[in-house]
């Protein structure tokens, strides 16, 4: 019997991660977009698909959209999503920060 799902495995984990690979491909048809995003990253189109695996890349791909109102905007339309939506599955892939406030 297989033991209990970790975060990784969620599916708002899942979820997070697809929105984030149709985030990047919408930057990718976006000539200027995706040309901003790189010089930003610093990465190339040559190391762009092996980013793609990372996590945290993925959560800086929404972190990007997400901090840009008119790009969200735009993604989220073409996406047929809510804005509300980048912003949870920015959360959901963002590391945990271990500041106190209590």
């Amino acid at each position: 019997m297989a033991g209990p799902r970790t975060k990784a495995e969620s599916p708002d984990r899942t979820a997070a991660e697809a929105l984030a690979i149709a985030t990047l491909a919408y930057l990718a048809g976006e000539p200027e977009e995706l040309e901003r995003f790189l010089a930003v990253t610093g990465l190339g189109p040559d190391n762009l698909r092996r980013a793609a695996k990372d996590r945290d890349f993925l959560a800086a791909v929404l972190d990007h959209v997400t901090a840009y109102e008119p790009l969200l905007l735009r993604c989220a339309a073409a996406l047929s999503l809510s804005p509300a939506a980048f912003d949870r599955a920015r959360r959901e892939l963002s590391p945990p920060n271990d500041w106190d406030y209590s």
